[in-house]
């Protein structure tokens, strides 16, 4: 079993930054994919961002840019810098790690972007 935490959310202005924590904890042998998604009000869960075991990173179109993923391998934590934030980057941003071919899900946690 793996546990992810992710922690770091709240409320910014727009053009304002924040940053993302998704902790892991447990079993953690094979990861296969560390990411982050978000999920805003009546809409599917889309893609933000993923890095591989090897460093490099993939990010939404939306948010390349704006947005950095990156890890610290000896806290397994997984890192999302958030900058020039948008109202439209508004949702609830969720991690999901795959750990020997299953896949697992932060709880999520708000970003609201607002003045």
């Amino acid at each position: 079993q793996v546990q992810l935490v992710e922690s770091g959310g709240g409320l910014v202005q727009p053009g304002g930054s924040l940053r993302l924590s998704c902790a892991a904890s447990g079993s953690i042998f094979s990861i296969n994919f560390m990411g982050w998604f978000r999920q805003a009000p009546g809409k599917q869960r889309e893609f933000v961002a993923h890095i591989s075991r090897s460093g490099s990173t993939n990010l939404a179109d939306s948010v390349k840019g704006r947005f950095t993923i990156s890890r610290e391998n000896a806290k397994n934590t997984v890192y999302l810098q958030m900058n020039s934030l948008k109202p439209e980057d508004m949702a609830v941003y969720y991690c999901k790690w795959i750990v020997t071919g299953r896949d697992y899900w932060g709880q999520g946690t708000q970003v609201t972007v607002s003045s």
